[in-house]
């Protein structure tokens, strides 16, 4: 997973031929948010091999502003996986009737046997990239962050580890656990390890939540 040293000018881009294309939509399809993990630790370097192929996501300015934050700490983790209860006890007050008790019965995060916890931050502060293309929208620092998140999680799937994304939590409570600068934003709180079930149709489809829409519902032409 090490990454490949540039081949300069002139070289000619890969064959991205039509197998190679299946297998991008595969991995786009079998892409799902794990939230059920086997305990076993991860090989060593692996982590370490996919947080390097998730540098490589564009960014704005190419300002690399991704700060990876692995979590090891028991007394941390036990600190995140609190305030995770209570942002789930408030979320489920928001509910009432059928729609509660479903919410209820989801399994929302992996934080109990995921042996990788991993918390991703956007630096604002940073100084890569000398503010190209923030002016007008700031917003694109986190954005380019997201995308590092989706190359990992990518990555992931490929290598066969499975990736759940903890929202249910309350940004600035985790950046104090985990004592980052004050500049830096939390953007995702990831679970990550070997899947203990493979599923193609996510699980919010699977238990009733919300069903995929077709992709022509959300295009404009203008």
């Amino acid at each position: 997973m090490s990454d490949r040293p540039d081949p300069g000018p002139g070289t000619q881009p890969p064959d991205f031929d039509a197998a190679f294309r299946d297998k991008l939509r595969d991995l786009l399809l079998w892409r799902r948010d794990v939230r059920r993990f086997l305990g076993t630790p991860l090989p060593d370097g692996l982590l370490e091999g996919l947080l390097a192929q998730a540098a490589l996501a564009p960014s704005v300015g190419n300002s690399q502003p991704w700060r990876f934050v692995v979590v090891e700490d028991a007394a941390r983790r036990k600190a995140v996986r609190d305030d995770f209860e209570q942002a789930n006890q408030d979320a489920l007050a928001g509910y009432s009737g059928e729609r509660a008790q479903t919410y209820a019965g989801l399994k929302l995060a992996g934080l109990d046997k995921a042996p990788v916890q991993l918390a991703v931050f956007a630096d604002r502060a940073t100084e890569r990239g000398h503010g190209l293309g923030q002016n007008t929208m700031p917003e694109m620092l986190p954005y380019s962050v997201v995308a590092a998140v989706n190359t990992l999680w990518l990555a992931a799937r490929a290598a066969g580890v499975g990736v759940g994304w903890v929202s249910i939590l309350h940004p600035g409570r985790v950046s104090q656990i985990l004592d980052v600068p004050k500049d830096w934003h939390l953007v995702a709180y990831l679970c990550l390890g070997l899947p203990e079930e493979e599923h193609l149709e996510p699980e919010l489809v699977r238990a009733g939540w919300q069903d995929r829409a077709d992709v022509s519902e959300f295009i404009l032409r203008r």
